[in-house]
Order: C-alpha cells, then sequence, then structure tokens
C-alpha cells in the first residue's frame, strides 16, 4: 500500500497560514512614509506604531501555546486567524491611537502562529522530514511579506491605504473556516491518512498525547541549551525585522528610490529568505540522514551559514550602486534563511512533546528583539552615522548570533 499524501496538505495549510499572518503583518511597512506624511507623523511615533505588534506578540506566545495544547492545533490557530484579520481591518481608522491598538492587538492574534506550526509539524513528519517541513513554513512567511511590499504599494497607489488594509483582512477569515472543517491534531483522526502514510508519520515523529502534559517549566528554565536559543533568535528576529520595518525607508533615503522601485526591490531580499528556507532544510535534513549528527546537520550548518551572512552585509557596505547592493544584501539573507528550518528542528528534538511551549518561549525571546530594532534606529541614523550606522548594526547582530550557534548543544 502506497502511503497518502495528507501530511503535505496539512504542511500546505500551515504555510498558507504563515502567508498570511505575514502578509498582514507587514503591510505597514512599504507604506509608512505615505501613512507617516498623511497622518502627519514623526519617524519615532512611526517606530512605535509599527513595533507595537511585537511586544504583545512577544509576551502572548507562552499564553497562546498552552491555549491550543488545550484546544488543539486545529480550533486554536483558526480562532488566531479570525483575531489577526479583524486587527488588520481594524488599521484603516486612520487615527494614531487606533493603528498601534489595532497593532498590538494583531500582535496577540499571531502569537500563537509558530507555536502552533511547530506543534502540527512535529507530530505530522518524522524527525528526517521536518527541516524540510519547517523551511517551508518558515519560507512562507516571506512569502507573505514579498506579496504584501508591492501589493501595498499598487494599493497606496490606487486605492489608498485604508481600504487596503479592509481589503488585507478577507483572505484571513476564509482560510480559517477551511482550517477548522478540514485539519486534524492527529493523522490517526483524520480520514485522509491511510495506514501506510500513518506509519510512516509515526515512526519518530511525536506523537499527540491525549492529555495535556505538565510542562516542565524548572528545567526549562535552568537549561542552558534552551537559553542560548532564546538569544539567538533575540538576534535573528532583530535582523529580520529591518526588512519589515525600516528597509523600504533606508532605500528611499539612503539610496534614493521611489516608493514603487523601493518596494519591488524590498522583495529580493524576502525572495532570498524563501530561497534559503526551502533549500536549507532539505539541505539539513540531507546531513541529517547522511551523518546521523544533529550538532552537524543543525547546528553547524546555522553557525556558518549566520557567519557568511554577515560578510555579505558588510561587503554590500562598500558598494555604491543600489541595486547591487540589494541583491548582495539579499544573498546574505538567502544565508539566514537557511537557519530557519535548523532552529524549528532542533526546537522539535529539544522540545518533545512540549515543542510548541519551546517554540513559544524561543519566539518571545525572538520578538523582544524584532520590537527593539524598529525603535532603536531611528536613534542610529540620529545619533550614531545614519544609515550607515544601521547597516553596521544589521551585520553586527548576525555575528553575534553565529556565536550563540556555536556553543547550542540540543
Amino acid at each position: 500500500m502506497k502511503p497518502t499524501h495528507t501530511r503535505f496538505i496539512v504542511l500546505a495549510g500551515l504555510c498558507g497560514a504563515a502567508a498570511l499572518a505575514y502578509f498582514v503583518r507587514n503591510g505597514v511597512a512599504p507604506a509608512e512614509s505615505t501613512i507617516r506624511a498623511d497622518l502627519g507623523l514623526t519617524k519615532e511615533q512611526s517606530g512605535m506604531m509599527m513595533s507595537a505588534f511585537f511586544w504583545p506578540y512577544a509576551l502572548c506566545q507562552i499564553p497562546a501555546a498552552m491555549l491550543a495544547q488545550r484546544l488543539g492545533a486545529r480550533w486554536a490557530l483558526a480562532m488566531y486567524a479570525v483575531m489577526w484579520s479583524l486587527a488588520t481591518a481594524g488599521l484603516a481608522m486612520g487615527e494614531l491611537g487606533w493603528m498601534t491598538a489595532s497593532r498590538a492587538f494583531m500582535g496577540v492574534a499571531q502569537a500563537g502562529l509558530v507555536p502552533v506550526g511547530v506543534m502540527a509539524m512535529s507530530r505530522w513528519f518524522p524527525k528526517t522530514a521536518q527541516a524540510s517541513a519547517a523551511g517551508a513554513f518558515s519560507g512562507f512567511m516571506s512569502v507573505g511579506s514579498i506579496v504584501a511590499a508591492p501589493l501595498t504599494a499598487w494599493f497606496v497607489m490606487n486605492a489608498g491605504w485604508r481600504w487596503m488594509f479592509v481589503l488585507n483582512a478577507v483572505p484571513g477569515v476564509l482560510w480559517a473556516v477551511w482550517f477548522a472543517w478540514w485539519y486534524r491534531n492527529r493523522p490517526s483522526e483524520h480520514p485522509s491518512v491511510n495506514a501506510a502514510e500513518r506509519e510512516w508519520i509515526e515512526k519518530d515523529a511525536i506523537t499527540a498525547p491525549t492529555t495535556t502534559p505538565a510542562i516542565p517549566w524548572r528545567s526549562l528554565a535552568t537549561s542552558p541549551s534552551l537559553w542560548l536559543l532564546c538569544t539567538q533568535q533575540f538576534f535573528r528576529a532583530a535582523g529580520y525585522i529591518f526588512f519589515a520595518s525600516w528597509f523600504a525607508t533606508y532605500l528611499q533615503e539612503a539610496r534614493g528610490m521611489t516608493l514603487a522601485k523601493s518596494a519591488w526591490l524590498t522583495t529580493l531580499p524576502l525572495l532570498a529568505d524563501v530561497a534559503g528556507g526551502f533549500s536549507g532544510g532539505l539541505i539539513s535534513d540531507a546531513l541529517m540522514r547522511w551523518t546521523g549528527r544533529p550538532r552537524f546537520a543543525r547546528q553547524g550548518m546555522a553557525m556558518t551559514m549566520l557567519m557568511l551572512c554577515a560578510v555579505l552585509i558588510f561587503g554590500a557596505w562598500f558598494v555604491a550602486d543600489p541595486v547591487l547592493a540589494v541583491i548582495i544584501i539579499s544573498a546574505g539573507m538567502y544565508c539566514a534563511g537557511a537557519v530557519n528550518p535548523c532552529y524549528s528542528a532542533t526546537l522539535m528534538a529539544y522540545g518533545g512533546p512540549h515543542a510548541g511551549t519551546v517554540s513559544a518561549i524561543t519566539n518571545m525571546c525572538g520578538n523582544f528583539g524584532a520590537a527593539s530594532f524598529p525603535i532603536v534606529v531611528p536613534w542610529l541614523i540620529a545619533h550614531a552615522g545614519g544609515w550607515d550606522a544601521v547597516l553596521v548594526g544589521f551585520g553586527t547582530i548576525y555575528i553575534v548570533a553565529a556565536m550563540l550557534w556555536a556553543r547550542v548543544k540540543a
């Protein structure tokens, strides 16, 4: 009997959620300068509004994961998608306080995305395929960002940024209805899974418990590897968020590009991140099958790729041509994107039945970094040497992350 392929539909559904979430999350950044001018905001106010997403997003990671563990991924993720869609529509109100509150509520709603995704992948894929699945999941996060950049620019120029937010809210609601109807928390519960596929999945995947297991908080709090994973995620998320916050503005102000051109060029690093996620997962899983050594296939690969990322970003600093500089930065982001599946596979192996909770803890720390960087950028511009200082800080972030990965033993 040949295995059915229901697991790939599961993965496609999770990838769809990731793309939609990042699509609405990053829909503000390409239009930031237009919204700022329309509402008469300062750069500091605009930065605070964009960063309002990340503080509740970080703080609600663990509660969202715990709720998902009780409700199951099926109902929890569908509910979260409806909530973040409503928050997206709220941004159309066009008042600073209301938009900041909507961004914060969106952060609350999207906090469960990554923990639920990791939880579902750990149960629907065996260890030798988890990095590939995680690579697709993380890659589609950037797919959402890629679509958001040019589509946002088009909406701004043709329909206005307020209507953009209303229309962006619709796909998430439609996805939530489908997911709640079709998905099942365990492969054994899904009518489309035959015995051969179930056997292949369960050969070393995490079996979903029938009762909610107690979370070993003391062991987690005293784990050096978990602290290292949390800290590297702080720096990696801070680096990635540059593209979802200030990169389009950097291209406009430091490189003299128009809104439309900056929006299109912003997609290049994000496309590279997608390619890195997909190919990085395949490479890491191949190394895992070849060597049987997680430290080589996951941690070693992550450290190497982050160092290459930093070298390329620093190299772009010396390039005068803006398009070539973006291409070099994009090559760096390919390397950074290849780390994402290594990270997720490490969390699944380390967390076991608590993979969702472990993912929530590390993602929480990552988003403290993501929340900090949009605020730090205006300070660097004003007090530390302008956009050149921002680029130096951007590259340094990845060197620190690589050094942390060198010490991870998970």
